[in-house]
């Protein structure tokens, strides 16, 4: 058993794993508070599939350790998938079985029986708003649906976390947006919710976010300090010679900026977006052929951290 942190539900250090010559995870290292939502958010190749299939017991840990409550993946296996519900990013569920006979085989799996078991099945279709569908096989239900039908069953057994892939995976606006609210009432009945996303919009509504890239911790921190770390405003500028403009614009004004995508993205450390814009526009006119202004969002922290773009 690992001497757990207080307050803290997981903990990784320095994790790493290969598939033959390629390393998709190197070195990743933090901790999960007791009672939040975290969200690992990279795009496709950034480690997270990985390290959700370490978190989850499905892969073996092969340098590095992680442990859940202070009880080690590698070594207490069994005793970390009992502190544990699981929600893959493909539905779990028998799409034969009706809503109520899904959750009846999981509670089963866990030992649960008789009244204890009829009494979870109830709470858990209460919880999630699904109580009306129980007699519903389930392949009628909407993607919203089964995944909240998914939630009530995982959460059964009483895990202490929750780990997601992928959550709301085909899912339209409305549905995504019924899950994340589902998940924040299971933060509130004490679970540590952690769900893995590429999409940046979804990352917001968690209360600390992981940024992973190429294998490696690029960014940790609450949404709005990512973003306030960024700076100012973040203007993007469109021009024939992006890496002439940067550079004349970095020796003018002595500014940070970046060339990614055809575009000069310039931070506005110390003024707003439009003095800044204001000055660029006065001093190089004749260079630009679009300029606009933004708010930092998470795509400017990855850009920061990163220099790429987030593409999924």
């Amino acid at each position: 058993m690992v001497n757990p942190l207080p307050n803290h539900a997981i903990q990784i250090r320095d994790v790493r794993h290969r598939y033959g010559d390629r390393e998709a995870l190197r070195g990743v290292s933090f901790d999960v508070t007791a009672g939040e939502v975290f969200a690992l958010l990279g795009p496709n190749g950034s480690g997270k599939t990985t390290l959700f299939k370490l978190l989850s017991t499905l892969a073996p840990v092969q340098s590095g350790s992680l442990a859940f409550f202070g009880h080690d993946v590698a070594r207490e296996p069994a005793v970390v998938r009992s502190l544990l519900g699981v929600v893959f990013q493909s539905p779990a569920l028998d799409k034969k079985l009706r809503v109520e006979e899904n959750l009846w085989c999981h509670g089963r799996l866990y030992g649960l029986k008789g009244s204890d078991l009829r009494q979870r099945i109830n709470e858990g279709l209460e919880r999630f708003g699904v109580a009306d569908r129980r007699r519903d096989v389930v392949e009628t239900l909407s993607g919203g649906l089964q995944r909240r039908v998914e939630l009530a069953m995982c959460l059964m057994h009483q895990p202490r976390v929750l780990l997601l892939d992928e959550p709301s995976t085909g899912l339209d606006p409305g549905a995504r947006a019924d899950l994340w609210r589902a998940l924040s009432e299971a933060r509130e009945q004490g679970v540590t919710v952690v769900a893995t996303t590429h999409l940046l919009e979804e990352a917001e509504r968690a209360d600390r976010i992981a940024i992973l890239h190429q294998g490696q911790l690029a960014a940790l921190d609450t949404p709005e300090a990512l973003q306030a770390s960024v700076g100012g405003d973040t203007i993007t500028v469109r021009t024939t010679d992006p890496q002439q403009l940067a550079n004349a614009i970095t020796a003018a004004l002595d500014v940070a900026t970046l060339t990614l995508d055809g575009a000069v993205r310039v931070e506005a450390n110390g003024a707003t977006g439009p003095e800044l814009a204001t000055q660029l526009y006065g001093r190089f006119r004749d260079q630009i052929d679009e300029l606009s202004i933004g708010k930092p969002t998470l795509e400017d922290v990855f850009i920061a951290r990163t220099g790429q773009r987030f593409d999924n």
